[in-house]
């Protein structure tokens, strides 16, 4: 049975694309894939342009997507593959992409990466002393920061001391990677300490989008805004081939 383009129309191709991505992104609240096109677009091998909106995303590391939005345009494919429900580029496609993450989702995962070491050993007054943590909690600032907050309960005195600290990532200008300009303790700074080095770990990986990850699409972070309780990631995305179901 031959097909012609104009039976393949915007409804159809909505279809096979969400079928796809579907099972890509399986993990989420909502999903909804938009694409634009039309038959004389199409049979150039052309789609004007690909939505993906997203809501509640789980991703590795059980990192939660608030909402995750791509939008790639002017995406070459081959037409006659189209036609039996195969979309396949012709030619790598570029967008944008916006990502929202809560504190309540970052706090879940960087308490699930500090407590993984729970336990550890620092030195106070020329003795060896060990702290076990006992919860962290992450507060998305409106001055751009990001205020860490936890409690640590020493071993020896079995007293619960309250630490915390504020950082101030940005992006680097040599490759968008994170860098953490600013660190500041501010309570208890030597068992303030040992939160460091797992939190600027998750937080970088957090802020560079490591933990999504989906066959053919791809994403870089460009810049981000902190407001009170979200943060915002700007992103170029990439698509090298269409993800299949």
């Amino acid at each position: 049975m031959f097909f012609k383009f104009d039976d393949l129309g915007e409804k159809t191709i909505n279809k096979i694309a969400e079928v796809a991505l579907s099972t890509k992104l399986d993990k989420r609240d909502k999903l909804a894939v938009k694409v634009k096109t039309d038959p004389n677009l199409l049979a150039k091998g052309t789609l004007e342009s690909l939505v993906i909106d997203c809501q509640g995303l789980m991703v590795e590391n059980a990192l939660r997507m608030e909402s995750i939005n791509i939008t790639l345009n002017t995406i070459a494919v081959s037409p006659f593959k189209a036609l039996t429900g195969n979309i396949q580029l012709t030619q790598p496609s570029r967008g944008k992409a916006c990502v929202v993450l809560t504190e309540k989702d970052i706090s879940r995962v960087l308490e699930q990466a500090v407590l993984r070491k729970r336990q550890s050993e620092i030195m106070i007054d020329e003795q060896v002393i060990k702290v076990r943590l006992q919860r962290v909690k992450c507060n998305l600032l409106d001055t751009g920061k990001i205020l860490i907050e936890g409690q640590v309960k020493r071993e020896d005195t079995q007293k619960i001391k309250k630490v915390s600290l504020e950082i101030k990532p940005k992006i680097c200008q040599a490759g968008n990677g994170v860098i953490m300009d600013e660190i500041e303790h501010l309570e208890e700074p030597d068992l303030s300490s040992i939160l460091l080095n797992p939190i600027l770990e998750e937080a970088k990986s957090i802020l560079n989008l490591k933990n999504f990850k989906v066959d053919g699409l791809s994403l870089k972070v460009e810049e981000f805004n902190i407001k009170q309780g979200a943060l915002q990631l700007e992103a170029e995305a990439g698509m090298t081939h269409f993800p299949t179901a």
